[in-house]
């Protein structure tokens, strides 16, 4: 079929951005703060803050930098291993590697897809007894709904582990009341351009310490020392937001809630109107955001006659994550259990969730879905 007769493309999750952008961008832009750094940077990260409970808030050029930023702060230094979820996009293993460390992938429960807390107690106590711990556990909040953090929390404390929240996915969801990355150490924020808002690209570490939110400003500039001249006692990156985008993401926060009630609504109506798939589980701790609607089919012959038919009427959908313990890259790290993110990766289907959908772009993809 042509495009004509399929209608025009639907994206899995495209940025959702209006006149209230356009506006800021342009008035940082006419106003000449160009720079890396201006006072619509210093207005997005205390907004962020605010929305995510935290005291400092560092706007960064990516979420894998926050994520190298905070594991260095972690203490991580080559060696060491660190706790990672398999199941999860390669930046949060990336990050670990990038500073010489080994990451150690843990399974996901079936209860809500997130990493399993027990599996990080049983794999904490057990290199706790050989003398060998990890120096960081990393969670990961899944496709916007959080990990369970009162049990991971309660395990690392117990061995002097830090925790650091990979909730890239996840702005706007809770945990028992609680904000999606205030959790642990640091959190981690995305801002890439199919997350639930978007800078365009970006990211941000989100602390109540103050030290680690200083060390991250001082590392993100290059680690320039505040004199006259040109000076560096530490190796530095280029990891500092823009102001522009910054202006962009001030407008994205004050929509925020508007599209998290889109998604949840576009889940919603999937559920309603495909009562024969198993959706992702929503765990009774918390709220996601609903960032990504994602099913199991059958097997793994279901899933891919699913994405062909969604492709076949110009609908983007993608296979959930493969397993980083199943990647090449990583194919000789250490993992604990991993048949049940391997089980999700083989039957499951992400789904278009993007918050400007309309309802003929809902009812063309529940259409596709049911051809398949």
């Amino acid at each position: 079929m042509t495009d004509t007769e399929t209608g025009a493309r639907i994206f899995l999750s495209p940025p959702d951005v209006t006149d209230l952008e356009r506006k800021l961008l342009l008035d940082a832009f006419d106003s000449n703060w160009v720079a890396p750094v201006g006072p619509d940077l210093d207005a997005f990260e205390e907004q962020v803050a605010h929305r995510v409970g935290v005291r400092h808030a560092v706007a960064l050029s990516s979420g894998t930098a926050a994520l190298h930023l905070a594991l260095i702060a972690a203490g991580v230094r080559r060696g060491d291993t660190v706790l990672v979820p398999s199941f999860t996009f390669a930046a949060t293993a990336n990050a670990v590697v990038y500073l010489g460390a080994r990451p150690v992938f843990v399974d996901s429960t079936p209860d809500s897809w997130n990493v399993d807390p027990a599996l990080v107690a049983e794999e904490l106590r057990a290199r706790a007894e050989r003398g060998n711990l990890p120096r960081a556990v990393i969670a990961v909040d899944m496709y916007g709904q959080c990990a369970d953090y009162d049990p991971l929390l309660e395990a690392c404390d117990r061995y002097g582990v830090p925790l650091i929240e990979d909730a890239a996915e996840a702005l706007g969801a809770t945990y028992r009341g609680r904000a999606a990355g205030s959790f642990g150490l640091a959190g981690v924020l995305s801002f890439n351009g199919n997350k639930i808002i978007t800078t365009g690209g970006g990211g941000m570490l989100v602390t109540d310490d103050s030290r680690i939110a200083k060390q991250a400003r001082h590392l993100s500039t290059q680690a320039r020392e505040p004199v006259a001249h040109y000076e560096h006692r530490a190796v530095g990156y280029n990891y500092r937001l823009s102001n522009l985008l910054a202006a962009v993401g001030r407008g994205q926060v004050q929509r925020l809630d508007q599209m998290i009630a889109a998604r949840k609504a576009t889940f919603a109506y999937y559920r309603d109107q495909l009562p024969g798939l198993t959706f992702m589980p929503v765990a009774g701790y918390g709220e996601p955001n609903w960032w990504l609607t994602c099913v199991l089919t059958e097997d793994e012959s279901s899933r891919d006659r699913m994405l062909a038919a969604l492709n076949g009427r110009n609908i983007e959908a993608r296979p959930a994550w493969k397993p980083m313990h199943l990647q090449p890259v990583f194919q000789d790290c250490v993992t604990r259990g991993g048949g049940v993110c391997a089980d999700l990766f083989r039957r499951g289907v992400c789904l278009p969730s993007g918050s400007a959908l309309t309802d003929h772009d809902r009812r063309r993809v529940v259409d596709a879905v049911r051809e398949g």
